[in-house]
């Protein structure tokens, strides 16, 4: 058995509250950000683990960057560490999220507020470009990938294309192209002779020789039921005392977005604002975005917004004497339902798709999906950019063509200054992360208090 110097779970933790402290801007920035601290400074786990975890999760309902950070605590310390990477990873967010909306109940303003933020979504952009050159580095070895990650990228950008058909179709040519043995997706072990204390590639699941029959498994197996009873239990229950009733409308609509969004938070932002605005009435479409800027502007998922949305149901629809009180709990319950389901999903497939990381038909379909995976990154990057940058988009739609376009007169000279500047910071003075994000933050606070922003 193969013994090796992962770091405690004490050490751990210390470092996912870090993670979790720094994860702006969205997945691809929470991405960016765990790729960084995990593979390239601490070295804990490899690439290719790394890279072999992300595509499963982008093939999960929900948020994959949680579901990404509990993959790797797990795979790191067992379900004590995916508990540990998983909660503290959306902590900072459901508490600045919960103080921001008690701000907006009382005051309805949270423009300085979202001001301190301001600098930060400039540091975020260059870290998600940084990210998006690096991943592409390992990912894309021959053109067959880089054509896959390109396709990708204009399915999206260009032409709006459903994220699980790209994923779907991304592992079918995989997996045929392993099959005919074309030498493209033939996948190599590339971890093999990672250093001591790396999660690598040749490594079993925890230590374990077998991951299939190893205790880990069904550990795993047993909080996964755990976290479904956690999720439904408290969902029937309403049902059963409040049909009807707007808490219970929060419970059975976030849950039946947490099985049926795939693709992370973007694919599910244009439900939410279309159901949780036009069918409920819970809040208006400028309330939307409010909501949407505070959860870019704030650490942790993007999906942290149906918090947001949570709050604003049960302050106006509960009929509670109390109607901040009333706020909190239809917001915890919006996450609650959001993200126990998660812990689910990695509990019951993280330990199956460990037993298949040798399977070579998988493998390639796995290595296609990354190739894709590295597109929609891009695509992301893009979208980040364009909505840091300028103030105002436009959708242009010709036929099959359906593109949002930056309004350049828009462009915003504050935020455009500070991107560029925070791309200096990397790639020419190589900043490290917290001195990126703290200047990019000082600076935006200061273009604030003079006038600017």
């Amino acid at each position: 058995m193969k013994q090796n110097s992962y770091p405690g779970l004490a050490e751990a933790t210390k470092v996912w509250a870090r993670i979790a402290a720094l994860s702006f801007g969205g997945p691809a920035g929470q991405m960016a950000v765990m790729h960084r601290i995990l593979v390239q400074e601490k070295r804990w786990i490899g690439d290719d683990r790394f890279l072999h975890a992300l595509n499963f999760c982008m093939l999960l309902p929900g948020p994959e960057a949680q579901q990404l950070a509990t993959y790797v605590g797990w795979l790191m310390h067992g379900v004590r560490g995916a508990l540990v990477a998983g909660l503290l990873f959306i902590l900072p967010g459901v508490s600045a999220i919960m103080v921001l909306s008690w701000i907006y109940a009382a005051y309805g303003d949270i423009r300085f507020v979202a001001a301190l933020f301001f600098g930060l979504k400039a540091a975020v952009l260059a870290i998600v470009v940084q990210a998006v050159i690096r991943v592409a580095g390992k990912a894309l070895r021959n053109n067959a990938m880089r054509f896959l990650a390109i396709s990708a990228f204009v399915a999206l950008f260009a032409f709006a294309a459903p994220f699980p058909l790209i994923v779907a179709l991304a592992a079918l040519i995989g997996w045929a192209g392993a099959a005919m043995d074309v030498a493209a997706f033939q996948v190599r072990n590339r971890d093999a002779s990672a250093p001591d204390g790396h999660i690598s590639d040749s490594d079993s699941l925890l230590g374990q020789e077998s991951a299939e029959d190893g205790p880990d498994r069904r550990t795993a197996h047993r909080a996964g039921f755990a976290a479904l009873a956690l999720w439904l239990v408290p969902v029937a229950l309403l049902m059963l005392v409040s049909p009807g009733g707007v808490f219970t409308d929060i419970a059975t609509f976030f849950s039946k977005l947490a099985l049926l969004t795939f693709g992370g938070a973007y694919a599910a932002l244009a439900w939410v604002a279309q159901e949780a605005v036009g069918s409920y009435g819970w809040l208006q479409p400028a309330e939307m975005l409010d909501g949407l800027g505070m959860a870019e502007t704030t650490p942790g998922p993007l999906i942290m917004v149906l918090q947001f949305v949570g709050f604003l149901a049960a302050l106006r629809e509960s009929g509670w004497p109390m109607p901040l009180l009333a706020g909190t709990i239809g917001g915890l319950i919006a996450t609650w339902v959001t993200f126990a389901p998660c812990f689910a999903w990695i509990f019951f497939g993280a330990p199956y798709m460990e037993s298949l990381r040798h399977n070579r038909r998988l493998s390639a379909a796995l290595s296609a999906v990354t190739a894709a995976v590295v597109g929609v990154i891009l695509n992301l990057a893009v979208w980040f950019a364009v909505h840091t940058v300028w103030r105002e988009t436009m959708p242009l739609d010709v036929g099959l063509l359906h593109v949002e376009l930056p309004v350049l007169s828009s462009l915003d000279p504050a935020a455009a200054t500070l991107s560029v500047l925070a791309l200096i910071g990397v790639f020419l003075l190589r900043m490290g992360m917290t001195a990126l994000l703290a200047s990019a933050a000082c600076l935006g606070l200061l273009l604030h208090l003079a006038g600017f922003v």
